[in-house]
């Protein structure tokens, strides 16, 4: 009997995900989530505003009336009201690319992402373009941590300023969330990053996933990265990151500014299902990966991806 609920059950995922896919995964049906004892999770997520609060001018030559957190704001709190357990995180590179960011120096950006109830960030090579001082001046403004697993910070002035990591619970769903930033040698001025200590992302990302997964018994882990989709050759990235790790779940990315309809699925090292998912750039897309659990069976969760373009 057992065996007949769980076939039962793995049939409905399947049946869910697929009619999910095709109304644009607008909404989950919540009440037959509950009658089957599933829970989903949705994960909404932005890369690289670059202080695009406002749309881009009608009269721009490429993205015309698009983009612009004011814009996502509206389809956010459309997902919220319609799904319970919902998670927005950003993948760095929010300052730096608008008049806001050259008068208000991050402080703006921030303000208005903590106003849209942003969960967590990490850090981007942009957030340093005014030093470490200018970190220092805004951090403050924003009601989220921002997490950084592979800057270290401690001889510099932001010691014990960002964790580097963060756990949410959701409808008794534990995510671990940690973060990777890109080398900044070569990119930033070294005056901007001072004593900042670059730590190898693939062997914090394997510390980290462990600890997770492992020590904090999460059910879902996240990466938060900003080292960039894809390169040539062996420069480390977020597929190349992937194929190394062992628990992470997802990987949400910037830096390369890429567009995706919806989520890669790769597999890690253990040949299991990684998804990497990026959202182009200025508030342009919002990245949204939902992953439903089967309260039962917590470590394999089905999953629906798709991005929405942010002027629907």
């Amino acid at each position: 009997m057992g065996g007949f609920i769980m076939s039962s059950r793995r049939k409905f995922i399947r049946d869910l995900v697929g009619a999910s896919a095709g109304l644009g995964m607008l909404s989950l049906p919540t009440d037959l989530l509950a009658q089957q004892d599933l829970v989903s999770l949705s994960i909404l997520h932005t890369n690289d505003i670059h202080g695009h609060i406002d749309s881009f001018p009608e009269d721009h030559s490429i993205y015309e009336g698009r983009g612009g957190l004011a814009r996502l704001s509206g389809l956010i709190q459309n997902i919220r009201q319609t799904e319970k357990n919902v998670l927005l995180f950003d993948a760095g590179d929010m300052f730096q690319g608008t008049p806001y960011f050259n008068y208000y120096k991050g402080e703006l950006i921030l303000k208005v992402m903590s106003e849209m109830g942003y969960d967590a960030g990490t850090l981007g090579n942009h957030e340093f373009d005014n030093g470490l001082e200018g970190i220092q001046k805004v951090i403050d403004f924003a009601n989220f941590p921002l997490v950084c697993s592979n800057y270290n910070f401690s001889n510099t002035r932001l010691l014990d300023t960002f964790p580097d990591y963060t756990i949410y619970r959701k409808s008794g769903i534990k995510v671990g969330v940690y973060g990777l930033g890109v080398e900044l040698e070569g990119l930033v001025s070294e005056q901007n990053y001072e004593e900042t200590e670059y730590l190898d992302p693939v062997a914090v990302a394997l510390e980290k996933e462990s600890f997770l997964k492992n020590d904090k018994k999460c059910d879902l882990v996240i990466c938060l990265s900003h080292l960039g989709l894809k390169f040539k050759g062996t420069t480390i990235s977020d597929t190349l990151l992937a194929a190394q790790t062992h628990h992470t779940d997802l990987i949400i990315g910037g830096h390369t500014h890429s567009f995706l309809d919806a989520a890669l699925e790769l597999k890690n090292a253990d040949g299991k299902r990684i998804l990497v998912n990026q959202a182009g750039w200025g508030g342009m897309v919002l990245g949204r990966v939902d992953f439903i659990f089967d309260q039962h069976r917590k470590e394999e969760p089905q999953i629906l991806s798709q991005n929405i373009a942010g002027h629907l």
